[in-house]
């Protein structure tokens, strides 16, 4: 009876979902952005890390600078914010 009990408990544990984290999500210039992943570096404050998705397509991580408005991207380019870029987006809302 009590290996039972452990056999339903180790099942419970290993195949019961885990709470997801929401993703934030909002509508801008047109398109659903969403904030998968972020973290904020501890050395340079105004650097954030991210994974966001435009209108469902994940994008991989790319760093947000919102001391001088550019992202670097996977490959290592630098791209500047447009006017409505998600990068306006990040540093808009999660300033420190």
């Amino acid at each position: 009876m009590k290996i039972i009990a452990l056999i339903l408990l180790l099942f419970q544990f290993f195949f019961s979902a885990l709470p997801a984290q929401a993703a934030r999500c909002q509508n801008f210039d047109g398109h659903q952005v969403c904030i998968i992943s972020l973290k904020r570096s501890p050395k340079r404050y105004w650097n954030y890390r991210a994974i966001i998705s435009i209108d469902g397509k994940k994008k991989p991580l790319e760093i947000y600078n919102c001391r001088s408005n550019f992202k670097i991207q996977k490959d290592g380019k630098i791209v500047s914010f447009t006017e409505n870029s998600p990068g306006k987006f990040i540093c808009k809302n999660f300033k420190g």
